[in-house]
């Protein structure tokens, strides 16, 4: 009887494990994957760099001569033009320098006429022989020194007028006042910073890019659709700046530290929206013939390594590692590893592993938007 117990208590058991699992034999139904067939094709690579914005022209102003700061003509972010007045230095003291200096003229070149007439009256007694030739010499010197005096004097007065000129700053050009940092009154010394005018009609924007891209741009540059192709720049807030610029210079050598070099290109501001010292993204774009790209959201990393599914025949994926040369946007380019025509798991490469069985689903060309914006 106790022999026969456990027999029972498994037959019960085995009867129990079938009613809750009767299908446990039998294969899991394949989930349905996405896939995307690699093919080559011609793309327009999009490549953003970071760039630095700066006015075409940007000067500091400063005061050239000490004094008061008597007056403020303009407010700080005010469009400014050429010549215009700024602002005014007190100039009550440069104004008496210019009177004192234009009496000491005055005075030398009087005492010039004296040493002239003298020199007129010796001669004619030197011609009379009534006194010594080294009269006359002496006469002649004593001229001289007052000539000098008048040009000494009329230096100085010159100097007085220029000091007296540069009590009124003013605007080098048209431009936009910066921030003003001091106020009616202030004291200021010759070199004091007054304020910043930016020409911003133009501006230009700094980039660095690595050397191979370097090599690309130029290639592409040489081209008859290359050459002078405009350019785009994404401002801060991601949006696209409406007016398209053009590289104008780049510099001379590659940074040995960084292996980069630096391009300017420039850009028009009608409406005065980009600001000196201002950041964006220049983006530039260069047409890249038969390559396969492959989306970032169908590739996943193990070991520092990419990996992609690849879909076989019977719909059984496998792991394959791939390289790829550059990556742009949501894709990379493949170098290697992959073939023209196979095709690959487009996503939810996470919930799959290597050697499973999929039901496909072909990706195409009109649904790939829509399932990149899930």
């Amino acid at each position: 009887m106790k022999s026969f117990l456990p027999l029972v208590i498994g037959i019960i058991c085995v009867v129990t494990a079938c009613k809750q699992n009767p299908k446990a034999s039998a294969q899991e139904e394949p989930a349905e994957m996405p896939v995307l067939e690699i093919r080559h094709k011609d793309t327009l690579l999009l490549t953003d760099y970071v760039s630095n914005i700066q006015a075409v022209k940007n000067v500091e102003i400063r005061a050239r001569v000490q004094g008061f700061l008597d007056q403020i003509f303009v407010d700080e972010g005010k469009e400014v033009k050429k010549g215009q007045v700024l602002f005014q230095i007190q100039n009550l003291e440069y104004v008496t320098e210019l009177a004192k200096a234009k009496a000491s003229v005055s005075n030398t070149q009087a005492e010039a006429k004296a040493a002239e007439l003298e020199l007129d009256r010796i001669k004619v007694l030197v011609d009379k022989k009534v006194i010594a030739a080294t009269e006359y010499e002496l006469a002649s010197a004593k001229l001289r020194a007052a000539k000098a005096r008048v040009e000494e004097a009329k230096a100085v007065e010159t100097s007085a007028q220029n000091k007296l000129t540069l009590t009124s700053i003013l605007s080098p050009f048209d431009g936009v006042i910066d921030r003003i940092p001091l106020k009616i009154g202030s004291l200021i010394d010759e070199g004091t910073l007054l304020t910043t005018i930016s020409d911003v009609h133009d501006v230009f924007a700094y980039f660095h890019v690595s050397e191979n891209e370097y090599l690309r741009y130029k290639k592409d540059m040489g081209s008859a659709s290359g050459h002078n192709k405009p350019i785009r720049l994404i401002l801060t807030d991601g949006s696209e700046y409406p007016y398209a610029g053009r590289i104008e210079t780049m510099d001379g050598e590659i940074n040995e530290n960084t292996g980069a070099i630096a391009f300017r290109a420039r850009f028009p501001n009608p409406g005065k929206l980009l600001k000196h010292g201002a950041s964006g993204k220049v983006r530039l774009m260069s047409e890249v013939k038969n390559t396969m790209l492959v989306p970032q959201k169908s590739v996943f990393e193990v070991q520092d390594k990419n990996y992609v599914f690849v879909v076989g025949n019977d719909n059984v994926v496998k792991m394959r590692g791939f390289t790829y040369s550059k990556r742009v946007a949501d894709y990379y380019i493949v170098e290697q590893g992959i073939r023209p025509g196979e095709k690959i798991v487009f996503e939810g490469v996470q919930s799959i592993r290597d050697g499973a069985r999929i039901k496909p689903k072909l990706v195409t060309a009109e649904n790939l938007i829509a399932y990149s914006k899930q």
